[in-house]
């Protein structure tokens, strides 16, 4: 079965492109662009004031999108996907979040990240925007559908409403700006959604592949 059933490509391509739309305005920082610093400069000070009323959870959230934490969850969801025997959405968990977090440490932030003298774009946000988008793909899957609709759809929101509690976090702590967080969210989202287009087109390839003739009759 797709990981993105035909009724639900469409959105997922347009959403797809909002995020490389996003990751790309939110990592450009050239003379006259000041969108970057708008943003910045307008919502950092109201999540700083906001969230600072709220100790605990500026204590808690953070930890929820270090490394341990987030193999712990990609390690349950990878488990979800077997045991329902979805072995693509499988696939997907273990290939899709160790490269969205590889390349947004060892690729975007020395490279963009570097040159702009931001730590962008922000990993925990990557990783946590990575695991919501998965939650989403395991609650289409067929084995949830016999889940009421509403009640998948509430799941998949506090999944994400969780990854946007734990990046803002992060700027209200002060470990990243506004635009990190958000070019962050953009980029999780976005491997997953192309990895999951990407295994589907895989997985139509093998499908259409003509059936070996059978053997010559001795």
């Amino acid at each position: 079965m797709p990981l993105v059933p035909g009724s639900l490509r469409r959105p997922a391509a347009a959403l797809l492109a909002a995020c490389v739309a996003v990751m790309a305005a939110a990592g450009a920082r050239v003379p006259g662009f000041r969108l970057p610093a708008w943003l910045d400069a307008t919502f950092d000070p109201r999540l700083q004031s906001h969230l600072a009323r709220w100790p605990v959870l500026l204590d808690w959230l953070p930890r929820l999108g270090e490394l341990e934490p987030v193999a712990v969850m990609t390690v349950l969801l990878m488990l979800a996907f077997a045991i329902t025997r979805q072995w693509r959405g499988a696939v997907l968990t273990a290939v899709a979040v160790p490269v969205a977090i590889g390349l947004t440490e060892y690729v975007l932030k020395p490279s963009v990240g570097e040159a702009t003298g931001q730590a962008f774009p922000s990993g925990h946000a990557t990783s946590s925007f990575a695991l919501a988008t998965i939650v989403a793909v395991l609650l289409v899957s067929p084995p949830f559908r016999r889940v009421p609709a509403g009640v998948r759809v509430l799941l998949a929101l506090a999944a994400f409403l969780l990854a946007a509690a734990i990046a803002a976090a992060m700027v209200a702590i002060g470990a990243h700006v506004f635009t990190d967080a958000a070019g962050g969210a953009a980029f999780g989202t976005g491997v997953v959604l192309a990895c999951a287009f990407t295994l589907d087109a895989l997985g139509s390839l093998r499908l259409r592949e003509p059936a070996a003739p059978p053997p010559p009759g001795g």
